[in-house]
């Protein structure tokens, strides 16, 4: 088995509402890129995490079934696949209720009942829709910073 390790970060300031993030990516691909309560939940420009996962589900799927499509003996053209993460709002927090794949192909000799298959196909090998279908482990390790005068002026317990 081969692992392979791929890192993205944040820094975040300030609270919810007023604070702001950048964020990268260890390729530099997307180097401290802002974002912000607006970007995420209102309609201020700039990225968000669900913008990045359905950008990572769209990458991963028109990989995933240009090579299923590949190992059937088809040359496909081109592949235009847009991901739309669905979040709602509601009494019981945010949360991603949905993704939806949109894709378009130009795959010369193929049928439509064969392509339809080897959707499927992509779909079932498409790690990005394996995360998100099956859920994943989450490791978490937690580091509270402090600088020297909060700590001066802190209460003692």
């Amino acid at each position: 088995m081969t692992e392979k390790y791929r890192k993205a970060g944040v820094l975040w300031s300030g609270d919810l509402k007023r604070g702001s993030g950048i964020v990268s990516t260890e390729s530099r691909a997307l180097f401290e890129h802002p974002f912000t309560y607006a970007t995420r939940f209102g309609d201020e420009t700039g990225t968000n995490p669900e913008e990045l996962i359905a950008a990572a589900h769209a990458a991963c799927f028109s990989m995933s079934i240009a090579d299923v499509l590949a190992k059937n003996g088809y040359d496909p053209v081109r592949t235009d696949t847009t991901a739309t993460c669905i979040m709602t709002s509601g009494e019981e927090g945010t949360k991603i209720t949905m993704m939806q794949i949109h894709i378009r192909a130009e795959v010369p000799g193929v049928d439509e009942d064969t392509f339809q298959k080897m959707i499927l196909e992509a779909d079932e090998k498409c790690p990005v829709s394996n995360l998100l279908r099956n859920g994943l482990e989450i490791q978490i390790d937690a580091t509270l910073l402090q600088d020297d005068s909060y700590r001066a002026n802190a209460p003692h317990r």
